[in-house]
């Protein structure tokens, strides 16, 4: 027989035995609808991302390297790639034998249907076409450089791409000398006079477009078919440099300045992980939304201007602003649990069914103890009715005690009691009759 001090541990084992019978199929259960669905969770974002750029002593790289200093307050690392410009940007991003992911690229430059695979994340910023040229007059139109020597810029430059497109629209051709300089170099040999006109595109803030505005004997172009050519190509847009906009003291630009300007753009492959998309046009806004020359505040990044189909999650983003989660906690915690969201649907599947088995699952094994008893108790009492009185007492004496034995080490929760003193009961009805 057990102690006095060793019932209730025995009783209280035997109650988290019953409870493990009970739940431990449920946790099972459970646990295997979560190991299924663990299978749809996205893998974690990757910890290092490569960006293409541009030259050095261009925007692209400057931005490049702002959004590498804000990434890295989320512990990502954004290396940057240091290209000839957008034509050598969308060639890395084409080519997915390279690690470039993401890409600023130039409006304009993109052909969604040879380049397959691309999306958009957002605008960025206007990025104005730039003519200038050599004299002491400001020339109107495109079609006054003909028999010029003209730089249309470097091999794989978005400048490039823009001025032989524009050159081809006032069937400037074969009518000019080219010149393959681009960004400072052309500017260079612009103010040394080694050829007389230039295309750039480039931010207002490019050290070579200030230094050629303030330069002697060199004019900018004010493009005075500026709406027309919109219209043709729509990815163009049309804004004004006014008068002393750059420089007020120096009253750089000298006059208003009518400009086309493409918009830079973020590309990126489409597997690049979602949650890098959020993280990093958090980051082109905190860089961009402020606005500048030509841009108002708010008004980047955007969802317009864009040569490539934007992407799903950006235009939520864009639209709607960053996630609930993302807004209150740091990147890769919100991170977690917005990809292990999706257990919560195994968990609200199974455990609704689950909180309404168990309670008469429970209910139904703690009767079957008190009902298993009634059985033997009421055989026994059958089997002492059908013999001879006096005959096997000693054998229906140790059945009843050991009836009497396991109702009296069965542990019940209160709700039950009632069941269970009434069996005692009945135990003593039949020993009386025993």
């Amino acid at each position: 027989m057990n102690s006095a001090n060793d019932k209730p541990k025995t009783r209280g084992k035997r109650s988290v035995r019953d409870m493990a019978m009970v739940g431990g199929p449920a946790l099972l259960v459970l646990i295997a609808g979560f190991w299924i669905a663990f299978q749809f969770v996205e893998p974690a974002p990757p910890k290092s991302i490569t960006i293409a750029s541009g030259g050095k002593g261009g925007a692209y790289y400057a931005f490049a390297g702002h959004y590498r200093e804000l990434l890295a307050k989320a512990k990502v690392d954004l290396v940057v790639r240091e290209t000839s410009g957008s034509i050598d940007n969308l060639r890395l991003l084409k080519n997915r034998s390279n690690d470039v992911q993401i890409a600023l690229v130039q409006g304009g430059t993109g052909n969604p249907s040879a380049m397959p695979g691309l999306m958009s994340l957002a605008s960025l910023y206007y990025e104005p076409v730039w003519v200038f040229h050599r004299g002491p007059r400001s020339i109107m139109r495109l079609t006054e450089l003909q028999g010029l020597r003209v730089a249309v810029g470097a091999e794989g430059s978005g400048a490039r791409a823009v001025a032989v497109q524009l050159l081809a629209d006032n069937d400037l051709g074969g009518k000019i000398t080219r010149s393959p300089l681009g960004g400072s170099e052309a500017a260079q040999a612009l103010i040394d006079g080694q050829i007389d006109a230039a295309f750039f595109v480039a931010s207002p803030e490019a050290k070579f477009v200030r230094r050629l505005l303030a330069a002697d004997g060199i004019q900018i172009m004010s493009f005075e078919r500026a709406t027309a050519y919109s219209k043709h190509h729509l990815y163009m847009s049309t804004v004004k440099l006014p008068m002393g906009a750059i420089d007020l003291a120096r009253n750089l630009p000298r006059n208003d300045v009518v400009l086309l300007a493409p918009t830079a753009a973020l590309v990126a492959r489409d597997d690049l992980h979602p949650a890098l998309i959020e993280l990093l046009l958090r980051s082109a806004g905190e860089v961009h939304q402020d606005g500048g020359l030509f841009e108002n505040p708010g008004e980047f990044p955007s969802a317009k201007h864009l040569d490539f189909p934007i992407n799903d999650d950006a235009k939520r983003y864009l639209e709607s602003g960053p996630s609930f989660l993302q807004k209150f906690l740091p990147f890769w915690i919100a991170n977690f649990l917005d990809r292990t969201k999706v257990m919560l649907l195994p968990l609200i599947t199974l455990l609704i069914p689950l909180f309404r088995i168990l309670p008469p699952t429970y209910r139904w094994r703690m009767q079957s103890k008190i009902i298993r008893c009634y059985r033997d108790l009421s055989e026994l009492e059958q089997d002492m009715l059908e013999r001879d009185e006096g005959s096997d007492l000693a054998r229906f004496m140790a059945e009843l005690e050991r009836i009497e034995d396991v109702v009296s080490n069965m542990h019940m929760p209160p709700g039950y009691l009632n069941a269970l003193y009434a069996l005692r009961l009945h135990i003593d009805v039949v020993r009386a009759k025993l």
